[in-house]
Order: C-alpha cells, then sequence, then structure tokens
C-alpha cells in the first residue's frame, strides 16, 4: 500500500514539473497567430484548464472572422471537442448551437446531422433526457436520409444508451440492434463492441446472466488493437463488466478472477483512473464476499480515496456501501451505519433515485431501530423510480411521435406550398404568354404600319416621278415637235432658198456675186444652228426622265418663291442617282421638306443652305441655317426630329444635330449608295 502512495507522490510531481516547463515553453510559442497552433494547445492535457480554455478562444476568434463554408465548420467542431474535453459545457452547448444554425442556413444536412448529435451529448450531460433524447432522434432521422450507416449507428447507440440510464430496457434493447442492422458487414469494430457491451450490461440489469454474458465476451472478442486505442481501455471495461456479472450470480471466485485480470491491464491507472478505481471497489467486494481479509478494507478506502479526487459522485456512493456492508459483516456497526448514512445523504444530493433506494436497502439493513421508516421510504422512492421511468419512456415515444407529426405536417405544409407555387407559377406563365402574344401582335402591327407607311412613301415617290415624267415627256413631245418643224419645214426652205442662190452664179456681175455669196454663209450658218437646237432637244430626253434632281429642285424653287430668307442650294453632280433605292430618296426629300418647315417656322434665320454631297460612296446631306437655334437636350422628344431620326434609320444613315442658343442650327446626315440598283420597269 504504502509503494502504491509512493508511486502516485512521484507521478503527480512529474506531471506538475512537466505543465510548468511546458507552460513556459508553449507561452513563447503563444505570439503566433495560427488556428492549427492554438488548436494543439487547447488540446493538450498537460495543460492547465484557465491556458487551454484561453487558447480554445483564440482559435475560435480566428475562425468566426473567415469564410462560412465546409472547412469553417470542420473547425467549428474541433472547437467544440476541445469545449467537451475540457468540461466547459457552456463553451461546448454555444459552439454546437452555432454550427447547427449555420449548416441549416446553408441547407448543409451533414454538419447539420453532427451538429444534432453535438447537442444530444450536452443534455445527456446536462441529464436534461427529453431534450438528449430530441436531438439524437432528429440526427438519426437525417442520416437515414443520408444513408450515412456509420454515423446512424453511432446515433442510434446515443440513443440506446440514453434510454438504458432511464431505465428504459426495452427501447434501449430495440435501439442497439437497430445500430448492429446498420453496421452489418461494414468494419467498425468500436461499434460493435460498444453495442455488444451495452447489451450485456442491459441484459445483467434484467437478471437474464446467461445473455450478458454471451454478449459481453462478443464485446471482449470484437477488441481489435489497430483500430481501437489501447487508451479506451475496452478490455478492463468488459473484464469488469463479466466480472459484475458474475457477482449477481454469486460466483464470487470467478467474478474476482475477472477483477484483478483487469487490474493487470497496462496503464490502466492513466488511462482511465476511474475504471481502475472501479475494478479495484468490485475487487474488494468480491474479496469480501469471498470472506477473504488480504487487503481489505485498505482496498475499498483507496477506491474511494481516487473516486474522491475524481469528485466521482455515483462511484462514491457505491463505494461507501461497500465499506457499510463491509463493517456490518465485522458487527462494527458504528462505522456501517456512519457510511450507509453518508451513501444515503451524497445520493439524496444528486437526487438520482436508483442511488438513494441501494443507500435505503443498507440503511435498513444496518440500522435496525429505523428499519420501517427506511422500508417505508424505499417502497415510496421505488413507486415514485418506477413511475418516472414510465414516464420517461412516454416521452421518448411522444418526442418521436410528436416529431414526426411536425415532419408530416411540415412536409403537408410543403406540399400545399408547392400546389400553390405551381399554381401561381402557372398563372405567371399564362400571364407572360398572354402578354407575349400581346406584345407580337402589336410588334406586327407596327411592322404593318411601317411596311405600309413604306409602300406608301414609294408610292408617293412614284407618283412624283410620274407626274414628273408626264411633265417631261409632254415637254420632250412639244421640243420633237418643234424639231421636226425646224428639221422638216424650216430646214427644208432653208435649202430651197440655198439652191434658188446657187442659180444666181449665172449672173456675172460683182454685185451678184457678193450678195450670194453673202447669202449662202448666213444661210449655212442658220442651218447650223438649227441642227445644234435639234440634237440639244433630243438629248434632254433621257436625261430628264426619273430625274430626282428635278423634283429636289421644284421643292427649292417653292423655298424661294414662298419665302424671303436667302437660300443657297448645291447638289454634288457626281451623285448618281439611279443607284439609290426609291424608299431612300423619298425619305431624303421628306427630311429635306421636315426641315426647310423647322427652319422656315422656328429658326428665324435670314440664311439656310442645303447641300448633297458624295463622300466614300455616301450621300452627306447637310441643312444649315444662322436662326436662333435651340436647346437640343430639350427638344428631342419633338415629333418634328424624331421623324427626322426614324427616317434616317430607316435608310441605314446617321444623323447628327448641331444647335446653340443664337448661334444657328446645322443637320448632318450620312446615307450609304447602294451600289446595286433597283430594276426598273
Amino acid at each position: 500500500m504504502n509503494r502504491i502512495y509512493y508511486i502516485l507522490i512521484l507521478f503527480f510531481a512529474f506531471f506538475f514539473s512537466c505543465t510548468k516547463n511546458k507552460v513556459a515553453k508553449q507561452s513563447s510559442n503563444a505570439s503566433k497567430d495560427s488556428l492549427s497552433t492554438y488548436l494543439t494547445l487547447a488540446n493538450d492535457d498537460h495543460l492547465p484548464h484557465v491556458y487551454r480554455k484561453k487558447y480554445n478562444q483564440k482559435a475560435l476568434t480566428i475562425i468566426m472572422n473567415q469564410k462560412d463554408d465546409s472547412i469553417n465548420k470542420v473547425n467549428l467542431f474541433k472547437i467544440a471537442n476541445r469545449y467537451y474535453n475540457m468540461n466547459d459545457w457552456n463553451g461546448y452547448f454555444k459552439t454546437s448551437k452555432l454550427i447547427l444554425e449555420r449548416s441549416k442556413r446553408s441547407r448543409d444536412t451533414v454538419n447539420m446531422a453532427k451538429a444534432f448529435t453535438y447537442l444530444g451529448d450536452y443534455y445527456e450531460a446536462k441529464a436534461i433526457s427529453d431534450s438528449a433524447y430530441l436531438n439524437y432522434y432528429k440526427a438519426e432521422k437525417l442520416y437515414i436520409k443520408l444513408n450515412d450507416n456509420y454515423n446512424l449507428a453511432k446515433t442510434l447507440f446515443s440513443k440506446a444508451n440514453l434510454q438504458y440510464t432511464e431505465s428504459d430496457y426495452f427501447n434501449s434493447e430495440t435501439a442497439v440492434f437497430k445500430a448492429l442492422k446498420a453496421i452489418k458487414g461494414e468494419k467498425a469494430n468500436d461499434l460493435f463492441y460498444e453495442s455488444y457491451n451495452l447489451l450485456g450490461i442491459l441484459y445483467n440489469e434484467r437478471e437474464e446472466y446467461d445473455r450478458a454474458l454471451e454478449y459481453h465476451n462478443k464485446a471482449l472478442a470484437s477488441i481489435d488493437n489497430q483500430s481501437i486505442p489501447l487508451i479506451f481501455q475496452y478490455r478492463a471495461s468488459s473484464l469488469n463488466n463479466i466480472g459484475y456479472v458474475y457477482l449477481n450470480l454469486k460466483n464470487y471466485k470467478k467474478a474476482k478472477s475477472y477483477f484483478e485480470e483487469g487490474l493487470q491491464q497496462e496503464h490502466l491507472f492513466i488511462d482511465k483512473p476511474k475504471l481502475y478505481a472501479m475494478l479495484l471497489d468490485n475487487s474488494a467486494y468480491a474479496k469480501f464476499k469471498l470472506k477473504e481479509s488480504d487487503g481489505l478494507p485498505d482496498q475499498f478506502y483507496e477506491a474511494l480515496k481516487i473516486r474522491d479526487s475524481l469528485h466521482f459522485t455515483s462511484g462514491v456512493i457505491i463505494n461507501k456501501t461497500h465499506l457499510s456492508e463491509y463493517f456490518a459483516s465485522k458487527n462494527d456497526t458504528l462505522r456501517a451505519v456512519q457510511y450507509a448514512k453518508q451513501a444515503l445523504m451524497l445520493s439524496r444530493s444528486t437526487n438520482r433515485l436508483r442511488s438513494i433506494l441501494e443507500a435505503l436497502q443498507q440503511m435498513e439493513a444496518v440500522d435496525q431501530k429505523k428499519a420501517s421508516a427506511y422500508s417505508k421510504e424505499y417502497i415510496l422512492i421505488n413507486d415514485r423510480l418506477q413511475k418516472a421511468e414510465r414516464k420517461m419512456g412516454e416521452k421518448f415515444s411522444r418526442i418521436e411521435y410528436e416529431t414526426d407529426e411536425i415532419k408530416v405536417e411540415n412536409t403537408n405544409l410543403e406540399g400545399q406550398n408547392r400546389k400553390l407555387l405551381l399554381i401561381f407559377g402557372s398563372f405567371v406563365i399564362l400571364a407572360i404568354l398572354l402578354y407575349t402574344i400581346k406584345l407580337q401582335k402589336i410588334k406586327q402591327r407596327e411592322l404593318l404600319f411601317k411596311q405600309q407607311q413604306q409602300q406608301a412613301n414609294a408610292e408617293i415617290y412614284n407618283l412624283l416621278i410620274n407626274q414628273q415624267n408626264a411633265i417631261e415627256i409632254n415637254s420632250i413631245k412639244e421640243k420633237k415637235r418643234v424639231a421636226r418643224e425646224l428639221h422638216d419645214g424650216v430646214l427644208g426652205r432653208m435649202f430651197g432658198v440655198r439652191i434658188n442662190l446657187d442659180s444666181l452664179n449665172k449672173i456675172k456681175d460683182d454685185s451678184g456675186i457678193e450678195s450670194r455669196l453673202n447669202y449662202l454663209t448666213e444661210l449655212k450658218n442658220i442651218e447650223q444652228d438649227i441642227r445644234e437646237i435639234s440634237h440639244n432637244l433630243n438629248r434632254e430626253k433621257s436625261e430628264l426622265i426619273n430625274n430626282f434632281v428635278a423634283i429636289v429642285a421644284n421643292l427649292f424653287e417653292e423655298q424661294k418663291k414662298t419665302y424671303n430668307t436667302k437660300f443657297l442650294a448645291h447638289i454634288d453632280s457626281s451623285i448618281k442617282w439611279d443607284l439609290i433605292d426609291n424608299t431612300v430618296k423619298i425619305n431624303i426629300y421628306r427630311i429635306l421638306q421636315e426641315s426647310l418647315q423647322n427652319c422656315n417656322k422656328y429658326a428665324n434665320a435670314s440664311k439656310i443652305k442645303v447641300e448633297f454631297k458624295k463622300q466614300n460612296n455616301n450621300i452627306v446631306l447637310k441643312i444649315s441655317d444662322d436662326g436662333v437655334g435651340f436647346n437640343i437636350n430639350r427638344a428631342k422628344k419633338g415629333i418634328g426630329l424624331q421623324n427626322i431620326k426614324t427616317r434616317t434609320i430607316e435608310c441605314a444613315g446617321t444623323l447628327e444635330i448641331k444647335s446653340k442658343k443664337e448661334e444657328g442650327t446645322t443637320i448632318l446626315i450620312v446615307i450609304p449608295i447602294d451600289k446595286t440598283p433597283k430594276p426598273t420597269t
């Protein structure tokens, strides 16, 4: 015994000395503003709790300033794990809640399910069983949806463990078998072990000892040191559980052998001090039942001391109950009652009804004077316990039912919303369709109107051309008639005169000769003049047919006659008007009309100038005046200017208007010439 205390003193001295050195070393590196560094330090068991919490908070601050994505959530889970390891339940809860909110926002089902399991663990640690169960159940449903069998099995096991704690043994057993079914055929030794182990504990509670041993042995056989780290001490745990079954079977010798084998597991005290204390206490109890005195009661005291230092209350209660039994067997009633009372007071402070019942049972056994009172209290508390267990089992069932009901209601609401959305969408599509049809009809009407307008413009221009042609044809006919008269009449007579005068050659006197020569010369001149007139009249015929320039010239003449404004016009003779489409020519004509009308109405100009030029296969029309000018920005919506702009666009041309107040106005239009002439009819 002294040797054990000596080892413990050396261990704690070494621990604190290492911690001091480590704190000093870590502090020098703490300046590194690195997330991985802070997370590592927060997970270091050798550092004091206050330092680990500080580093975890620093890591959380860095994560909160990062983008909310999948990596961010992974890091938040690391923060939560470190809070869990430190038993900082407030930090663990807040971090888990934050992850859940962020996962819901981003519809991240995987992390949402994981966050529900973390919250379930929190509520289980806080002994708020209904909230723990609700969160596990929500996680279970999500893992089923995700087809994630491993995590589904883990969640089912957590749920089963919670149900076992609340003595809902039947449903706990069902949940464990569901977990085993989920991982069937998969390599998940850790879950196989935990499931078999829990089934062994369940059957032990239900006094089905053969089945309990069967599953505890299965758990022991499933331990794989490669996939399950030794630090978990699963072997020692199973050995303890098997020994406990044999205790209930009153096979104390076999129980003792399993407890002692468990105590021999390497590093047990360092890895799992609670389990070490439990095995120590159970081993001492088996010895006591075998009426062995070796190491007793010191072994009970050693287990009690460890449990007390770890604040393992339920273990302390069991330990003191065992000590009470031990001293009662030694007829040391005083100490037997003392330890039984301490166990009862401690169990009442925890409000754990099962612990209270065990302590009352022991008090009834050792304190005969008050045995009746303890017996009555035992019956009352046992009734309370059964009602509470039944109520909790019903509550678990109700949670599942209500959660499913809410889910069904949500599904129905989603269905209704989908229907409403579908109906609304159909109305919107119909409205869009009707609007599109109406818009198409409007566009068709506009297009038809434009086509009709273009056709009307072409017809107007053709009428103007036909009118001009008619005038020109009549003029040509008249000129031809005159030409014929000149050629056939006058010229014939002149020819006769010339012949008659030739006969004067017979007169030989000087006066006759001179007169004759003069007449002949004059007649020749007259003949030549008449021929030139005749040829000119015939040449004008071809030049005046379809003459756009003549139409424009008439417009210019009207302008000069009607208004006193000085008017100047110039048309480039190199422009081939017969190469230009009639639609373009009528638009140019209308632009001229509109522009001159605007000048006459508004410009108050003393001079107007119109120029037609040919530049790089373009017709350039420039109309300028020295009038009062106008503000272009304000006049943009004027119908006159809009008409000019529209006609320019129809000719595939460009329009530029320059005007300032009191500085006159200039309109510059550039229209491309169509090189392919339209066929004439």
